[in-house]
């Protein structure tokens, strides 16, 4: 999760407070520095806390059984508990036991914990299923990371280079099951190796972390008399031999509230929880963690792969730009880098933001780009005053104005570098932070800046049940009319069930009572001029999480599924629902799903007049082929491949990489093959109806070997209107990188691209800046995940900017681009017009009067071919508006040459709307072919 930025004050507090905090701690460690004693001897608290995971729930009790073993007095830390650095306890060591998954937020804490004198010692493959960037922070943590797993037990023995002394022991070497663990360059040492080709490192050892490459604690890797010397010995290395910067024997900061395990205390098998699952309760003396014991000839056990919500969040991680104030950790050349670029893109967000402000309100007063050419002679009265109008922002008392801000700012990022060159990361971190909300505080948010566009939003399932009645739904509609949303992706196909009375479902959903909210959503929406998209989960066939909601089995996989058992689809090894996810999904190559689908579609579009259809989990469940969790299964599948190479699929795997590639492609081609039947068919009923796809933005080869979803090709053959990738991210910086590289594909043929933005812990000021990029970037609009996250804040901040003057039902509304590409493109280009009147107006650009006429002369060609296509299109026109924009864009570079220097972002932004203009052009000319003559 993204930190709520501190002012400047309270960052200075907190530099404070740490140093009385550190400098009383160093006073404690001195005298109490001679009484450490050794792990074994008698102590009156713990000295060790050890992290309790789902993953080591059924290792427990051998690694309890260790633990009192050794005579050491621990407690332990429920690591669902662990959700800022004082949850990690005060105790000075701490034990990850084979914990394989840490979430963002626990990672960055448990950084923020060893910075605060903590020492950590780790066993097993630590973190490997977390985020790439959990994953990339452990490593620094650690001094290296987990490689892979060896197929066979070895003999791991001392390292010829120089041992530390207190690993230098004959107990701690001799037969293990593990894995390679690959070290860090700078800072790590190898105190034991595997006894094996090239002698990989079997344990890496810091000065503040020890990593033992095997899982401790389980007999299938290794007898208890080794798993115990190594502990102890790490242990009594962390606590005879604190380095000088932290000496003292527990964590300031950290909480007291670890429940304690004394070695002598028996254990009592603990209860299930209220809810009738395994391993709710904590480890504890009086409430001792719940137990599972195995057979120990069974392998350990297979980690789940990723969920939906799980791979969104992984996909973020894999970008991050995260920057914790008054952390030292080094920052490297990539980093310093990104923290430069982000600060100038930044810089330019504010500075587009403000100009498109100041052109709408100069041209306010005067006549318009249509109509005049531009000059660079008049400065309108309006235009003077305006900047002394718009956003100021406090810092550390005083009122400045943007111009101040931005000067300010620039200073910082000039800065930087040489912060960093003197290694004083930690401020350059806060100096960073300071720059970032200073900007963020510039943006004029108060102000109507935005151009025709798609707005669109998911309205959940959740909030319609809530709505319950017409009269609710109509106050919810009402809020994102007058927000300025106009397309609304109304959740109609829910977990097999339908939010409508349908005569091909089997049952609509039980929480709707006495009314049919599809029918009245709409209207709602007609009648306040936004479209209504039905939102249908394809292939996803049911929910847990929805039957916890409906109070049924856990297991239910759905009324439709529950009716029809053959439909389903199956993993590997024989389960409806992959092991660690919810949903249970249709075998997309069953001919009767597929007509099942296509006709619940059919019954929606000519039932009800809704605008478009959604399609949602159009898709295989998340996958991992190396790992041998894989999906796909389902009686018509394994028959129709059969059929098709005589293998049974089920009998190959991976390692076979001729037929695993025939599998893979097969049940990839039965979703594409299915998104093109479906737009066939639906557009057959309804010409004008608008399909689009909510898709995840992993890469085209990891997307098809993890879940079968390759819509790049629904996007070239024109199956699809509107492609839709979550690229949901809690910074815009993330956000950017994962929808830069869809946004600028050349494999999209005509469709048109619309971000996904999550509101979801995004703060409002956030939320705006992404939108903000998205504006200077080549889209025509964005999406909002969903609208249960639209709170107040947001709604005065959308009705601000983008939202309607008048009423929430007015008499003329905005084109919607995918509605009315051409009018679209024509008002944005006027925008644009605008905004280059007001830079000359201003002698922002520096150029003769003979440039300027030019200028004049190519931007009133294309506008007036963009005019007249927008209001009586023909392919004729359409041709001259191409080549007119084409041989403008090709110019455009050129006439901007001197601004390019001085002002890059800014000249980019207006090359991307113009590369707009062009995606809307294209698009016009498909969809006019596409509707009867």
């Amino acid at each position: 999760m993204v930190k709520h930025q501190k002012k400047p004050k309270d960052i200075s507090l907190k530099i404070k407070e740490t140093r009385r905090l550190f400098i009383l701690s160093f006073e404690i460690a001195i005298l109490n520095f001679f009484s450490i004693l050794p792990v074994t001897a008698a102590t009156e608290e713990p000295v060790l806390s050890v992290v309790h995971s789902q993953e080591n729930a059924n290792q427990w009790t051998g690694i309890s059984d260790r633990l009192q073993t050794i005579g050491v007095k621990y407690c332990v830390i429920p690591l669902t508990n662990v959700k800022s650095a004082a949850d990690w306890g005060d105790r000075r060591i701490l034990f990850l036991p084979n914990v394989e998954t840490l979430t963002p937020t626990q990672a960055i804490t448990l950084e923020e914990w060893m910075s605060k004198g903590g020492r950590l010692i780790a066993s097993g493959p630590v973190g490997s299923l977390s985020a790439p960037g959990v994953r990339q922070l452990l490593r620094s943590l650690l001094g290296g990371y987990w490689g892979f797993s060896l197929s066979d037990t070895e003999q791991i023995k001392p390292a010829t280079t120089k041992i530390p002394k207190w690993a230098n022991q004959t107990e701690l070497f001799g037969k293990v099951r593990g894995g390679v663990v690959i070290p860090n360059d700078m800072g790590t040492q190898s105190p034991a190796v595997w006894n094996s080709k090239d002698n990989p490192a079997a344990v890496v050892t810091t000065e503040r972390s020890t990593f033992l490459g095997w899982r401790w604690g389980t007999d299938t890797a290794t007898a208890a008399e080794l798993d115990n010397a190594w502990l102890k010995a790490a242990v009594n290395h962390y606590l005879t031999a604190p380095p000088p910067s932290s000496r003292m024997k527990k964590v300031a900061g950290g909480s007291q509230n670890c429940s304690t395990t004394v070695a002598a205390a028996p254990r009592v098998q603990g209860s299930r929880g209220a809810g009738g699952e395994r391993g709710n309760s904590s480890p504890s003396s009086s409430i001792p963690v719940k137990t599972v014991t195995a057979p120990q000839s069974r392998p350990l056990p297979i980690v789940k792969p990723p969920s939906s919500q799980e791979a969104i969040d992984q996909l973020e991680e894999a970008v991050r730009l995260d920057v914790a104030a008054n952390s030292n950790v080094p920052i490297d050349n990539n980093e310093a880098i990104a923290l430069q670029q982000e600060l100038a893109n930044l810089i330019g967000r504010v500075e587009s933001a403000h100009l498109a402000v100041l052109a709408d309100a100069a041209n306010e007063g005067v006549a318009t780009s249509e109509d005049k050419e531009i000059s660079s002679t008049d400065t309108p009265q309006s235009v003077k005053k305006q900047p002394t109008q718009l956003a100021s922002t406090k810092l550390r008392g005083l009122v400045i104005s943007k111009d101040q801000a931005l000067a300010q700012v620039r200073v910082i990022a000039k800065n930087l570098p040489q912060l960093i060159a003197q290694k004083n990361y930690a401020l350059a971190r806060q100096q960073w932070l300071v720059a970032k909300t200073t900007l963020w505080q510039q943006f004029p948010v108060d102000q109507k800046l935005a151009q025709p566009e798609i707005r669109a939003v998911w309205l959940d399932r959740g909030t319609i049940v809530r709505a319950g009645s017409k009269a609710g739904l109509a106050q919810i509609f009402d809020r994102l009319a007058q927000t300025g949303i106009n397309t609304v992706f109304f959740e109609t196909v829910n977990a097999g069930y339908t939010i409508y009375p349908s005569q091909v479902a089997k049952e609509q959903n039980p929480l709707i009572r006495g009314w049919n909210p599809l029918e009245e959503a709409v209207k709602l929406a007609h009648e306040r001029d936004m479209e209504l998209h039905a939102w249908v989960w394809t292939f996803a066939a049911g929910n847990q999480g929805h039957n916890e909601i409906l109070n049924v089995n856990p297991n239910y996989p759905g009324p439709v599924l529950a009716a029809h058992p053959d439909w389903a689809n199956y993993d590997n090894l024989g389960n409806m629902i992959p092991l660690g996810q919810t949903k249970p999904f249709f075998d997309p190559a069953n001919p009767e799903v597929r007509q099942y689908l296509l006709k619940l579609y059919e019954e929606i579009v000519t039932r009800y007049d809704v605008d478009g259809v959604h399609l949602d989990y159009i898709r295989y469940p998340f996958q991992d082929p190396l790992a041998d969790r894989t999906y796909g299964y389902g009686k018509a599948a394994r028959a129709q491949f059969q059929q098709l190479t005589g293998v049974d699929p089920i009998s190959i795997s991976p390692s076979q990489p001729e037929l695993w590639q025939k599998w893979t492609t097969f049940r990839t081609e039965q979703v594409d093959s299915f998104v093109a039947q479906a737009s066939q068919q639906l557009r057959k009923k309804r010409p004008n109806l608008i399909l689009s796809v909510a898709v995840f933005p992993l890469p085209q080869q990891e997307r098809i070997q993890k879940i079968q979803q390759n819509w790049e090709i629904w996007a070239r053959r024109g199956d699809v209107d509107l492609i839709v990738p979550m690229t949901y991210a809690l910074d815009t910086s993330r956000f950017q990188r994962l929808a830069q590289p869809w946004i600028a594909s050349k494999q999209l043929g005509a469709t048109l691209l619309v971000p996904g933005i999550r509101l979801l812990s995004l703060p409002t000021v956030g939320t705006f800046d992404q939108l903000q990029l998205v504006r200077d970037l080549p889209v025509s609009g964005y999406a909002l995940f969903a609208a249960e996250n639209f709170n107040n804040e947001l709604q005065k901040l959308f009705s601000s900017t983008q939202g309607r003057v008048q009423s929430p039902t007015p008499t003329t509304s905005e084109p919607i681009p995918h509605r009315q590409p051409f009018q679209t493109a024509a008002i944005r280009y006027t925008a644009l017009q605008r905004e280059w009147k007001f830079v000359l107006q201003n002698q922002q650009l520096q150029r003769t009067p003979e440039k300027i006429s030019d200028f004049n002369n190519q931007a009133e060609v294309l506008r007036s071919a963009l005019n007249q296509l927008a209001t009586s299109p023909s392919d004729s026109k359409l041709i001259v508006a191409i080549a007119s924009l084409s041989r403008f864009q090709s110019q455009f570079r050129v006439l901007m040459s001197q601004e390019l220097k001085s002002n890059s972002y800014q000249v980019k932004v207006w090359e991307n709307r113009l590369v707009t203009i062009e995606r809307l052009l294209r698009y016009g000319e498909r969809r006019v072919q596409l509707l009867p003559q």
